[in-house]
């Protein structure tokens, strides 16, 4: 992961659903190519996000870039340990939390980023070791995920804890010297602080599978998912340096490590000048793996760039798309979208009550903010707290992200909620597609 505006590029070789501006519009069967890149990622079960930086939420260029194109927002520093503990104990979330409100507030998730890590730790932690380290380790994840329950989507817990070079080990750090089950702490107390976020391992330098780096990752997984620690997925960082080091089998290490049975997410794409076939070829990649549910690119535009004199992203510095852009979100809107259309639309009026004969439960619709594309739901259940809500939308618009509880969809246009321990409140942001005037209906029973 890059580090704050100080980190050189390294000989690195080594993307719910949301806002977005135009969605899918389904009509006798067929799909339109979306027009954003989130939009187009929602529609096969994934995400297109991006970085944001909390200093950057004041200009306009900036949040309207992100606002429209992304549905996964990563903030850059603001919960790595320097930013939230700067003294021992005491925890500051405010560029974190405003980050995390900015993506909610229009839709989109957010991955958290990094609850463990060699580098950006601060002073204080720094000077320590042994069983003091670990145990202020332990502390700092348990208190930052407990803060962010419920609202990160995935979780880096560990970053960047292998070596460079031949040896396929572990790096040198003050953590790895706490003992080589460090890691394998910190995602049992992230689970424990956290359990329905996803948790992965996050590297750079892991793109090519003939790496000795990437063989090194691959048996710590394996070894995790054999003992039951509770890992789900692996971030690529894939900081490419150009075309040429775009591997050409880059495919096998995404589904070597989804046969494991973790997803595999690329948490922080760009490459150097921005190479269009290298982008694409990228986004084919992670397509041919069912488990890539996600890219990332590691900025918005090239003026926010930890490598912008290299032009790497897909929005030049004053925001306008460039080719790769067009490269992406052509191979994005190549696949089949994942939901079928369902032979009848779901209703158009929004009842706020009950099935007939009664359920032991009400839902409560609490209309959200409403933008030109899209619009947010909150629902409150009362009643119970075993419940199963059913929301019901009106062709063609379709939902694009969902928080605060568990969301599975029969078809297309019913998703049926479940509570995640969250509380008695979910919420979900739906695209208009054409039809701006009809609005969900929800129904609730007890489980």
């Amino acid at each position: 992961m890059p580090a704050r505006r100080t980190r050189t590029a390294l000989a690195i070789g080594a993307v719910a659903l949301a806002a977005v501006t135009t969605a899918v519009a389904i009509g006798s069967g067929t799909a339109s190519a979306a027009s954003t890149l989130g939009a187009s990622a929602a529609e096969h079960g994934r995400y297109f996000g991006t970085a944001i930086a909390a200093g950057r939420l004041n200009d306009g260029t900036y949040t309207t870039i992100a606002g429209r194109e992304f549905n996964m927002v990563t903030p850059e520093n603001e919960m790595k340990w320097d930013a939230t503990e700067p003294s021992q104990g005491n925890f500051q979330y405010g560029s974190a939390d405003q980050i995390v409100n900015f993506a909610t507030s229009r839709g989109m998730r957010v991955r958290g980023h990094a609850l463990a890590w060699h580098a950006q730790q601060p002073s204080w932690a720094q000077g320590m070791s042994g069983t003091a380290l670990r145990n202020a380790m332990l502390n700092h994840i348990t208190q930052v995920a407990t803060h962010f329950r419920g609202k990160i989507h995935s979780w880096d817990v560990v970053n960047e804890a292998f070596a460079d070079g031949g040896s396929g080990g572990r790096r040198d750090s003050n953590l790895q010297r706490t003992g080589n089950d460090w890691i394998e702490a910190a995602f049992r107390a992230a689970r424990a602080a956290d359990p329905n976020a996803k948790l992965c391992y996050n590297d750079y330098n892991t793109d090519n599978w003939n790496d000795a780096k990437t063989q090194g990752v691959y048996r710590m997984v394996q070894d995790f998912k054999s003992r039951g620690v509770p890992i789900d997925c692996v971030g690529l960082q894939s900081h490419f340096t150009g075309g040429s080091d775009y591997p050409s089998n880059y495919r096998t290490t995404l589904s070597s490590f989804a046969a494991l049975g973790v997803d595999v997410q690329i948490t922080e794409l760009d490459i150097r000048n921005a190479n269009a076939t290298a982008y694409a070829n990228t986004v084919r990649d992670c397509y041919a793996v069912p488990r890539c549910n996600g890219i990332t690119v590691w900025g918005v535009r090239d003026s926010d760039s930890w490598r912008s004199n290299e032009s790497p992203l897909l929005f030049d510095g004053s925001g306008n798309k460039k080719q790769a852009y067009n490269s992406v979100l052509s191979a994005l809107n190549e696949g089949t979208p994942t939901s079928p259309q369902p032979t009848t639309p779901g209703p158009s009026n929004p009842p706020s009550s009950p099935p007939p004969g009664g359920s032991g439960c009400t839902a409560s619709i609490v209309p959200g903010t409403v933008w030109g594309d899209r619009y947010n739901t909150t629902v409150n259940v009362s009643g119970s707290t075993n419940w199963i809500v059913t929301v019901s939308l009106t062709s063609p618009q379709r939902m694009s992200s969902s928080w605060g509880a568990n969301f599975t969809w029969p078809d297309a246009y019913t998703a049926t909620v479940r509570p995640n321990g969250s509380g008695n409140s979910f919420g979900f942001t739906t695209m208009f597609n054409g039809n701006s005037s009809a609005r969900p209906s929800v129904t609730c029973r007890t489980s």
